[in-house]
């Protein structure tokens, strides 16, 4: 346990050294957002990129693996919606925190640090979690915020659907690299170090820049907050390892992959979504800075007891 926190710990301290930055304003907030779409546009997906064409594609595939990571993940949103229902609020708003409690920071941090702590290895699963959320549940909570707000399905939200998927890089850069790794072409040389230097910047900027972005959230709705992290950190990691471990199990290696994917805190996309169409940003802005500070302790607990022999 000891060994896992002190492997996990220098990612959080870059995350607090970006916290120290935005807070102290010697990074403002201009400078974050600029950092953010250095990282998604360039950085992260030249790294998704390059893990992806130089994976042979039955390493990436794994039907099981999507359908005990959707099941698990299913079962906690519905819990989420459910205490909302409960608590009266609207569907709009039930879809932001359901949206808080199973969506965490995959991309930003997950992937850069499994990938170091689990291996080259872990890159298919990790990928395959990053995948299921982007296309099942950000389409999701498109369909459910605008739905509760017209009544109705329309057309135009499964256009705005469609063009949200294919404008997002992570999206494309996987779907382009298991394509490029489909029909077995080479990576050239030249193209390998050039995607090899850039996709270095990701780990570094993506943690500092989740300290940076957690400077400007507020703390506000703090028992739904501390609810929507409960969620997200325990609910969610417990559920999707019972689903991988007992209903649809995976090899042990899969599954851990996939469980301490599952136990990483909020994406900060979540709050981007919630102030776009302006329901409950301040409940996912919270449950965003909560889930991230409780992450530092959480996390390795659940990567300790999945990477016990």
């Amino acid at each position: 346990m000891i060994e896992i926190f002190l492997r996990t710990l220098p990612f959080f301290a870059i995350i607090g050294l970006g916290y120290w930055a935005g807070r102290s304003r010697f990074f403002s907030q201009e400078a974050t957002a600029y950092l953010t779409k250095f990282i998604f546009y360039f950085a992260l997906s030249a790294m998704i990129f390059r893990f992806a064409a130089n994976l042979p594609l039955s390493e990436v595939f794994n039907g099981k693996l999507v359908v005990g990571y959707l099941w698990g993940t299913a079962f906690v949103y519905g819990i989420a919606t459910a205490v909302a229902f409960l608590r009266g609020v609207d569907v709009p708003t039930a879809a932001i925190e359901a949206q808080c409690a199973v969506i965490g920071n995959v991309g930003f941090l997950g992937l850069p640090m499994l990938v170091l702590l689990f291996g080259e290895a872990a890159i298919g699963p990790v990928m395959l979690v990053l995948t299921t959320d982007l296309v099942v549940f950000s389409s999701l909570i498109v369909m459910l915020i605008n739905g509760g707000r017209d009544g109705r399905l329309k057309l135009s939200t499964l256009r705005l659907m469609g063009l949200g998927l294919l404008r997002n890089p992570m999206i494309m850069s996987i779907v382009l690299g298991m394509t490029w790794s489909a029909l077995s072409l080479p990576v050239p040389g030249p193209m390998n170090e050039f995607l090899t230097i850039l996709g270095g910047a990701a780990t570094p900027g993506a943690l500092f820049a989740i300290g940076a972005s957690l400077a400007g959230k507020s703390a506000e709705r703090v028992q739904v907050a501390a609810w929507l992290s409960v969620s997200k950190l325990v609910l969610h990691p417990a559920f999707v390892a019972l689903a991988v471990l007992v209903l649809f199990p995976l090899d042990r290696f899969s599954a851990s992959v996939v469980i301490a994917a599952a136990s990483l805190p909020v994406a900060g996309n979540v709050y981007m979504l919630a102030q776009h169409y302006g329901v409950a940003p301040h409940r996912a802005s919270a449950a965003i800075l909560f889930s991230t500070v409780a992450s530092i302790l959480t996390v390795p607990v659940v990567i300790a007891w999945v990477t016990e022999p």
